[in-house]
């Protein structure tokens, strides 16, 4: 069974499937996990028939406390420390900081189908829905200390108060510590060195914490949002779902404060690119936005879903990741194409739809997009009709201009140099007069098989240029960058089949007779 549709299968009564997210910078890919394995995780419930809801929170009263480098550090500098939401928005169209960039993320939502309920944290505050959950975190202090020490280790002084006030004279939020309650108000100092980002002015005072006037620390937050929202399914990254971790502390503070069992959890791993975690407020690695611009919605969901949530995603945008994303992904519409019962190997394929149904198309390869994309003077869309069996449908043709896009996307924003094809159409590029006596005789046999190929087709062309290698008994390799040299000036490149079958023949038997007449005239000289 998919590992979704067992958790469905596990549950009882009402679910709340609950994820969040603090804003503190443009969201990375990596952020796109969670969501999507909560938005699986609730549509794996409505499959199942049983009563859900899914909720997104923007953790928007945590404090902003580094300045992405792609900001302006000198503008955003003097609100270190103050809750995101209060901080100016860096663009047009948002009226915060918290906003801006939490409206990118969902719009990424949209893209791949993800409807939840969104909630913002200042509204739970500022509303008062988090009062009584506040009082009673602070009346009973002692037991939330006693869980951070028990699990984590942490120890807090019996003076330390699980709240952080909005200082009512700097506006900073994380440099304020709470060190007593009265019942209807915490006596709090915005003490100078309580972090090492920012200065807190020294003010202190009593204050009310209802209403907004500050916040609960996270993880005793997260204990509090549990029970006002319901939930009874959150999932975490593996950073806090180590033993004696957020998770752990957030467990224990709901079972001995509140005295509730905290909903069902299992750990996901990190997205990692080129092998690097990455991290919002760094700009580290690639964002949720270029990757959506790169992938179409399922291809992206897909890449979530192909992996169990335990295991890394290690996702480099390079050719061979790519093309083998949408290779795996053409295998399993084949697949469905042949027998459209829905296996558990085929659930990645269903969860990866924005709708509820898996819509079989013709698979046009990726691969030969990116090459096809590259010759010159050529009309991609005739050419796609010619290499495609039966006529294609209006759905195959929208797969096929969605890949067209994602290609040259692909190829304008992340190919190496190595990986794009420069064809030499007008002339004999530089490098092809430097093949040994053994490359030349195979080019020149080569040229005369040609003639007699009667499909000019790549599967058919690839076999021919094969079989002259063990015709002349020349290495493949040799033979193979003999032919690159010989149209692309350089050692390595795309199947030659398919890159003949771009072309036309005359004009490729002609480039290999010209490659040959080189070669000897120099030999001559």
């Amino acid at each position: 069974m998919f590992w979704a549709d067992k958790i469905a299968a596990d549950t009882q009564g009402y679910q709340v499937v609950n994820d969040s997210k603090t804003p503190s910078g443009r969201v990375h890919v990596g952020s796109l996990r969670g969501v999507v394995i909560h938005d699986v995780i609730y549509r794996a419930l409505k499959h199942a028939g049983k009563p859900v809801k899914f909720m997104y929170g923007v953790d928007d009263y945590d404090a902003l406390d580094t300045v992405p480098k792609y900001l302006d550090k000198e503008k955003f500098k003097p609100y270190l420390g103050y809750p995101l939401c209060n901080v100016p928005s860096p663009g047009e169209g948002a009226s915060d900081y918290a906003k801006y960039f939490i409206g990118e993320f969902f719009e990424i939502f949209e893209y791949l189908g993800i409807k939840p309920e969104t909630y913002f944290l200042r509204d739970l505050y500022r509303s008062g829905q988090l009062n009584s959950h506040i009082d009673t975190f602070l009346k009973n202090a002692h037991l939330v200390r006693e869980a951070y020490k028990e699990v984590s280790k942490g120890d807090r002084p019996d003076n330390w108060y699980p709240f952080q006030v909005i200082c009512e004279n700097c506006g900073k939020i994380a440099t304020t510590v709470t060190t007593d309650y009265n019942g209807s108000e915490v006596f709090y100092t915005c003490k100078p060195d309580a972090t090492d980002y920012t200065k807190g002015c020294g003010h202190s005072g009593w204050v009310s914490p209802f209403n907004g006037n500050g916040k609960l620390p996270w993880k005793v937050e997260w204990v509090a949002k549990w029970d006002v929202l319901g939930v009874t399914i959150e999932m975490a990254g593996k950073d806090h779902s180590q033993k004696g971790g957020s998770r752990d502390v957030a467990n224990a503070i709901s079972r001995k404060v509140l005295q509730k069992q905290p909903p069902f959890h299992s750990p996901y791993e990190f997205i990692l690119v080129n092998g690097t975690k990455m991290s919002s407020s760094k700009g580290v690695g690639s964002s949720a936005r270029e990757i959506a611009d790169l992938l179409p919605p399922e291809l992206l969901r897909f890449l979530m879903l192909r992996t169990q949530p335990r295991t890394v995603i290690n996702f480099a945008p390079n050719y061979e990741t790519i093309t083998r994303l949408f290779r795996d992904y053409d295998t399993l519409i084949s697949k469905y194409q042949d027998n459209s019962e829905l296996t558990e190997e085929l659930m990645s394929l269903f969860y990866a739809q924005l709708g509820n149904e898996v819509k079989p198309f013709q698979p046009f390869d990726y691969s030969t997009l990116i090459s096809l994309l590259q010759v010159p003077r050529l009309n991609i869309q005739d050419e796609v009709v010619q290499r495609t069996a039966n006529p294609l449908t209006e759905y195959d043709q929208f797969i096929v201009d969605q890949r067209i896009a994602s290609a040259q996307k692909w190829l304008q924003d992340y190919a190496d140099e190595e990986e794009k094809l420069v064809l030499y159409l007008e002339q004999v590029p530089e490098k092809a007069n430097t093949l040994t006596a053994e490359q030349v005789s195979y080019v020149q046999k080569l040229a005369e098989n040609l003639q007699n190929a009667a499909n000019w087709e790549a599967e058919e062309l690839q076999t021919v240029i094969f079989s002259t290698t063990k015709e002349l008994q020349i290495p493949p390799a040799n033979a193979f960058k003999a032919l690159y040299l010989a149209f692309l000036n350089k050692e390595r490149g795309p199947k030659a089949g398919g890159l003949f079958s771009y072309l036309e023949k005359s004009f490729v038997i002609s480039r290999l007779q010209d490659v040959v007449a080189l070669n000897q005239s120099k030999a001559e000289v």
